[in-house]
């Protein structure tokens, strides 16, 4: 299944580029609304199927929920309007991906809170390590007015080209790797950790004392396979739903960071969209934060279990404090600058 899913990748990416070109030369010609959504508007009205992105597998929750919200999107709109889902990295990694949607060869996009920070620098704040208290705490944020505040600096972003329609959950990620147990913030050492192109997380690996290696999410199981990393950080439906439990079998958890999903649309494509439909869509995707959270709970202890199941050693970290001091100096350095809204978090 492995091998069939990546030479299907393979595929998928031999014909990227030109793919790009070509949406790309029907949206500047006003043609082409099966592929993008018209950019004129006087065609707002006009029937339009979305092109939906995710690096995640069929049944992932933010697969389900991206593809119900489509569902009751056909329905509210008698057809007119619908979505394409596109799971399990078809049209690329998070980065290309997100390249794509901003161009608008991709209406819609889950990607990762991660990925967005070096695009919107405001969003970094939810990728600073062990910035929440819990899940329940997050989540907090995600629902509230500051979550709102934070997809607004998206949506205000010139230069990102996005529309931030909703969160949606991830959990908290650890630690995996193939060669040890790790127990301790000694047990990092000189391991090579697969971590989200984002500085933030490249500093946070080596504050730990491991070796951060920026890496897209499409390439770590083969990575892991070959030897290239030693481990990657992500949640447990990760580990599991994209088989790099088969290479890691060790799995720590560190819960150093709690990194929210996005769900974002392509700016290009929504100023096409009339005043309705944005409203429209944006109370979907509302509905959709919420049911994905369902969603991932079950998801999550699915494969925690699936995890044991196979032998992989789950370890526990009852002390995670000098995992927390060791990133002092990420603190010290990216800290400063979203000091306002870290206070605001945090108080929640």
């Amino acid at each position: 299944m492995d091998s069939a899913r990546q030479s299907q990748r393979g595929v998928a990416r031999l014909g990227r580029r030109d793919f790009i070109k070509m949406s790309a030369g029907l949206m500047s010609t006003g043609l082409g609304a099966a592929v993008a959504t018209s950019l004129a508007p006087a065609r707002a009205q006009s029937k339009a199927i979305f092109k939906a992105s995710d690096v995640q597998p069929p049944g992932y929750p933010t697969v389900v929920a991206t593809e119900n919200f489509g569902k009751k999107l056909e329905a509210a709109t008698n057809g007119r309007l619908s979505v394409q889902m596109f799971p399990s990295m078809q049209l690329g990694g998070e980065k290309e991906t997100i390249e794509q949607t901003q161009i608008g060869a991709i209406q819609m996009l889950r990607v990762s809170a991660g990925s967005i920070g070096p695009i919107v620098d405001d969003i970094n704040v939810v990728n600073m390590p062990f910035l929440f208290k819990s899940m329940a705490h997050a989540e907090k944020m995600m629902d509230g007015p500051i979550g709102q505040e934070l997809l607004d600096k998206i949506t205000a972003n010139a230069n990102a080209g996005l529309v931030a329609l909703c969160w949606m959950n991830s959990g908290a990620r650890s630690l995996y790797n193939t060669k040890r147990s790790i127990k301790t913030i000694e047990d990092l050492k000189g391991l090579k950790f697969r971590v989200i192109g984002n500085p933030i997380f490249i500093d946070m690996m080596n504050a730990l004392g491991g070796n951060g290696v920026a890496m897209g999410y499409d390439q770590v199981f083969s990575a892991l396979q070959t030897g290239v990393i030693d481990g990657a950080e992500n949640n447990p439906p990760s580990y599991v739903f994209s088989n790099h439990y088969t290479a890691a079998k060790y799995f720590s958890l560190t819960e150093h960071l709690v990194v929210p999903e996005l769900l974002v649309f392509s700016k290009r494509a929504w100023t096409a969209l009339s005043t309705d439909d944005q409203a429209l869509i944006k109370k979907l995707a509302r509905e959709a934060q919420m049911e994905e959270r369902g969603l991932w709970n079950k998801y999550e202890q699915q494969a925690m279990e699936k995890a044991k199941a196979a032998g992989c050693e789950i370890v526990e970290i009852a002390d995670k404090t000098p995992f927390q001091n060791a990133v002092k100096p990420v603190w010290n350095k990216y800290g400063p600058k979203y000091q306002d809204m870290i206070d605001r978090i945090q108080s929640a």
